[in-house]
Parts: structure tokens; C-alpha cells; sequence
């Protein structure tokens, strides 16, 4: 225990993290360029989400520092969770029996002041259909895959932070 709760004063930690919400990033625009797969409205979320756990881990790799760290934890929660959320309900919406009631949004819901979708729109327009099962691997769609990832992000965070409160009570 004493081990994890001195592992996120590390820059490798915040590093590792980072380089895999990169990776994961740089796969999603893969499966849109090279395989042709059109992300809906969800899958866009999600990719948000994934891009707070990126931004989570390169603040405190940058200048690690408790300010920092903090900072990382809440967006790194934040996000982990706030991604859970949106892959669960867009396995609802691919699951749902009755197509008519299961939709999805087709404009992204971004701020006004901070349209992402019209500033960036090679990385946030959505143009695919949220029902739609284009890719599976061993079984599972794209959004279960982002379960299992925004699960796993959300444990390590766990796994990080509780031991880190237990024994040294602080960030």
C-alpha cells in the first residue's frame, strides 16, 4: 500500500497515463480514417472523455506539483466516469429492441462559447448513426470495449487514490 500511495508523485505514473488515453485516441481516429467507421454523437463523447483523461495525465507529467495532481485526479475522475456513463447508455441505445425510441442526438451538445465540433471538425463532427453495430472484437462492440476501458481507468483511479488518502492523506 505504501508503494501506490507514492506511485502518482512519479511523472512515469502521469506519463503512463497519458501515453495510454494518446494511444487509445490515436485508434479511434485510425478506425475513422483507415477502417471508414463514422462516429455518431456517442462515440464523439466518449472521445471527449478519453481526451480529460489525456489532458489528466499531461498536466502533472508536465510540472508535478500537488496542485497538479489534484488537478489530474478530479479531471482523471471526471472523466473516467463521465466516459462509463456515456458507453453505458450508448450500449443501451444499440441494444434497445425498439429502434424508434433508442436515438441518439445528431448536432453534439458542446457549449456555445466552445463549440468543438465546428472548430475541430476532423476530430468531433459526428456522422455516424449511435444504433448502428459497425466493429466488433471478440464479440463485443465498440462501446462495450469503452465500458471495459472507462471501468478500468475508473478502477485505476481508485487504486491510486485510496491507498495515497489512507497513508499519506493527501494528493
Amino acid at each position: 500500500m505504501e508503494l501506490l500511495s507514492k506511485f502518482p508523485d512519479e511523472k512515469s505514473a502521469w506519463g503512463a497515463l497519458w501515453l495510454s488515453a494518446l494511444g487509445f485516441e490515436i485508434t479511434a481516429l485510425f478506425f475513422q480514417y483507415s477502417m471508414g467507421l463514422a462516429p455518431c454523437i456517442m462515440c464523439i463523447y466518449q472521445r471527449t472523455a478519453m481526451l480529460g483523461i489525456l489532458i489528466a495525465g499531461l498536466v502533472p507529467f508536465i510540472y508535478n506539483h500537488f496542485a497538479t495532481r489534484l488537478f489530474g485526479f478530479m479531471l482523471w475522475g471526471l472523466s473516467a466516469i463521465w466516459g462509463l456513463l456515456i458507453a453505458i447508455e450508448h450500449v443501451d441505445i444499440q441494444m434497445d429492441p425498439n429502434p424508434f425510441f433508442a436515438s441518439c442526438e445528431i448536432v453534439p451538445n458542446f457549449p456555445s462559447f466552445l463549440p468543438l465540433h465546428e472548430l475541430l471538425p476532423a476530430f468531433f463532427a459526428a456522422t455516424g448513426d449511435c444504433g448502428n453495430i459497425d466493429w466488433q472484437f471478440l464479440h463485443f462492440s465498440m462501446p462495450q470495449w469503452m465500458i471495459i476501458l472507462f471501468g478500468l481507468y475508473s478502477l485505476m483511479l481508485i487504486a491510486m487514490l485510496i491507498p495515497r488518502l489512507i497513508v499519506q492523506k493527501r494528493f
